[in-house]
């Protein structure tokens, strides 16, 4: 059977990030049990393609997966069980916020297989955490983590955000410690960007609030790399970093442009050479599958020349590159024969370095790695 990612979408918060542009909604909390019970149908509607592959990794995320009451999680993995085959030593990660999730809801997932944490802190000040639209403080995080490894948790990743308005480089660094001090295994870094539609883009606009400058912005990703790296933490990809052996596998299968599913509003596949997504809307999302109908909102046949670009994009976020007989193996060209002198000039620049096994990313093309990856879409 061949391998494949289950993505699970949960679009539901108790209050919007002011910075978030996902699909997640606030206030409609009376629709979760339905959407729960159209998710699962659109699982079995599934079944027949998903007998043909074995699962590797599940992600539940979100919106606020851990905002679901016990059943609806219960109902939604005793569905994947039974529609899918589901690999023995699988990750099977969710996303959880503090202030929506406590002991007992812990103690159901690691019953129910879960076997790995995401925590979205973002901050360990609770000023700033207030600043952001977060729902909780910095001490709800540190009981949740408490209460986790009570329960038997070891994987346990924690999302930070830097860039924040007035944040400044000490304060970084400061959150960063505190999460080495705990030693949580895996910690994601994400910098701050402004989208449109959101509270924070109005209020740059109307000048209530100011957007860090690139040269912080900057300093913070370095020296957050630096802290890290001289932490112990092994910089894998351009914005994680992991203990020995707590890489993430789920993320690791799109940054090598594996093949994944995904269920719920909005959700993305990419299987047999075809991407599709799912309605965004909640409503229409489940008005489809009422009606018996796949809520596929758009599929594009993935053409030879996308696939070459993707899997050169996603691969060099990660640290250790993309290994060329791999990519030879499965276009059966070399990177180089195929990108020629692009890569040469990639490499007089100094973004990337390669020799005839793994070409990669180098210490100025981490930070300029937007520039690389448009330099390798194909026509």
């Amino acid at each position: 059977m061949e391998p494949v990612s289950i993505y699970i979408h949960i679009p539901f918060c108790k209050q919007k990030c002011f910075y978030c542009d996902f699909n997640s909604y606030s206030g409609k909390e009376p629709l979760m049990d339905t959407y729960v019970d159209m998710l699962i149908k659109e699982i079995e509607l599934y079944r027949h393609k998903l007998s043909k592959y074995m699962v590797k990794t599940i992600f539940i995320g979100g919106g606020t997966p851990s905002l679901l009451n016990n059943e609806c999680i219960t109902k939604i993995i005793d569905a994947l069980k039974k529609n899918c085959n589901i690999e023995m030593n699988a990750e099977i990660s969710i996303e959880v916020n503090p202030g929506t999730v406590n002991k007992e809801k812990l103690e159901l997932y690691y019953d129910l297989g879960i076997n790995r944490l995401s925590i979205g802190l973002q901050s360990c000040y609770n000023e700033t955490l207030k600043l952001i639209g977060r729902i909780h403080s910095y001490e709800d995080y540190l009981r949740n983590v408490r209460e986790a490894r009570e329960v038997g948790f070891t994987n346990i990743n924690t999302d930070l955000i830097f860039a924040l308005p007035g944040q400044t480089v000490d304060q970084w660094i400061h959150c960063l410690s505190e999460l080495i001090k705990l030693k949580i295994p895996h910690i994601s870094t994400y910098s701050l960007i402004i989208e449109e539609e959101t509270p924070f883009y109005t209020w740059v606009e109307e000048k209530k609030i100011a957007q860090q400058d690139e040269d912080t912005d900057l300093k913070m990703y370095e020296e957050g790399i630096r802290f890290l790296r001289n932490s112990g933490y092994k910089h894998y990809e351009i914005s994680n970093f992991a203990l020995p052996d707590y890489e993430c596998r789920h993320n690791i299968n799109y940054w090598l442009n594996g093949e994944y599913i995904g269920f719920g509003a909005g959700a993305h596949s990419n299987v047999n050479k075809v991407r599709y997504s799912n309605i965004n809307d909640i409503t229409g999302y489940m008005l489809s599958l009422k009606d018996n109908r796949l809520p596929i909102m758009e599929e594009i046949k993935t053409t030879l020349n996308d696939e070459i670009s993707e899997t050169m994009f996603l691969g060099l976020r990660l640290l250790e590159g993309i290994d060329i007989s791999d990519f030879k193996r499965r276009f059966g060209k070399t990177p180089q024969d195929i990108y020629g002198d692009i890569l040469l000039e990639l490499k007089e620049k100094k973004l990337i370095a390669y020799d005839n096994e793994v070409i990669k990313l180098t210490e100025s093309g981490l930070v300029l790695s937007n520039i690389v990856f448009q330099q390798l879409l194909l026509d």
